[in-house]
């Protein structure tokens, strides 16, 4: 993209909060679970979309906001889907307990799995490019290895569902968020894990009884945010024993039973959050007060993710199945 290489060679400027639409794109028949722009920076024009129509979608979503690419190898809803670190793959999971790795270019799968589970979370290793963990609608969850598309690892907590899952920096221990929150009890709502040997380092982590459907790591600092089903995103220490901060809670958007992501400016700055009544929340990090809201869609807004090169661009989607670009 034209428009994109000035940005390569310089370091990121800092994010002010988008205000118009550049681009409404329209072409998935059900809701967008998940949005993620291409981690390759050459190649951060373009953006993957997972939806619960059983497709995924590529967009040149930063020149033309034109679909570039309709993969249709799942038999049930994505729920959820990955760029390889090399922008070349993708790597997707649904409701059908399929896993699949995709060749962007070709469309061809170069790894079919059946699961035996229904796929809601993947990730892939921040250092280890071939493998990635994934979880689901189990009490287990599971470390991949796509050279031998074999089983590395099993994590088991005593949970119903795996809601998302999160690497810590370096990737030698990530968390899971689950649903499993009883009201004599809010432990193991994030559970926190060694990467080698599968072992539960923590699980008394949030004690509130709220479910965490997403979780995400600040850019500079080491610390997470957790969106929570209670209308509001907590604040952790991604160290050890991951203590939560009481003075600082995002509050003002609605989530409501729906699995909305929240995510940082490249910067840091800022905290952006999607909204089940359409609307897209810019907090500022530090004072945790909100900065702006747009109002993005009609039905639910469930993600928005600012684009890693060019600073202030903003991609977010819906439960209608629409994607937007903002700026």
């Amino acid at each position: 993209s034209e428009l994109i290489k000035p940005y390569l060679r310089s370091k990121y400027k800092s994010t002010r909060v988008p205000k118009s639409l550049i681009f409404h794109m329209s072409k998935h028949s059900g809701p967008v679970n998940e949005i993620q722009w291409c981690p390759a920076r050459e190649q951060s024009h373009l953006l993957l979309s997972a939806s619960m129509d059983k497709t995924m979608k590529v967009w040149d979503a930063v020149d033309t906001g034109c679909c570039v690419k309709t993969y249709s190898c799942h038999s049930s809803a994505v729920r959820a889907a990955q760029w390889s670190s090399c922008g070349k793959r993708i790597l997707s999971g649904g409701f059908d307990s399929m896993l699949h790795l995709t060749d962007v270019e070709t469309g061809k799968q170069i790894l079919s799995s059946q699961n035996d589970f229904r796929i809601s979370a993947m990730k892939f290793h921040p250092t280890e490019s071939n493998i990635f963990i994934c979880g689901g609608f189990s009490p287990e969850v599971k470390a991949w290895d796509i050279r031998t598309s074999k089983v590395l690892r099993v994590y088991k907590a005593a949970v119903q569902q795996t809601l998302d899952i999160l690497f810590l920096p370096e990737g030698r221990e990530f968390l899971t968020s689950t649903d499993a929150v009883s009201w004599d009890s809010a432990d193991r709502t994030i559970i926190a894990w060694d990467f080698q040997n599968a072992a539960k380092i923590s699980n008394q982590i949030f004690h509130e009884r709220y479910t965490c459907p997403s979780l995400t790591l600040h850019p500079r600092e080491n610390v997470f945010v957790a969106q929570t089903n209670g209308n509001y995103m907590a604040l952790f220490s991604a160290q050890r024993p991951y203590r939560i901060n009481k003075k600082k809670r995002y509050e003002g958007h609605k989530v409501e039973g729906f699995a909305v992501g929240c995510e940082f400016s490249p910067d840091g700055t800022l905290l952006v959050t999607g909204s089940s009544d359409g609307k897209v929340f810019f907090y500022n990090y530090h004072t945790a007060r909100i900065i702006r809201t747009l109002s993005a869609h009609k039905e639910a807004s469930v993600s928005a993710v600012f684009h890693p090169v060019l600073p202030s661009l903003l991609a977010t989607c819906d439960w209608a199945g629409e994607i937007k670009i903002w700026q």
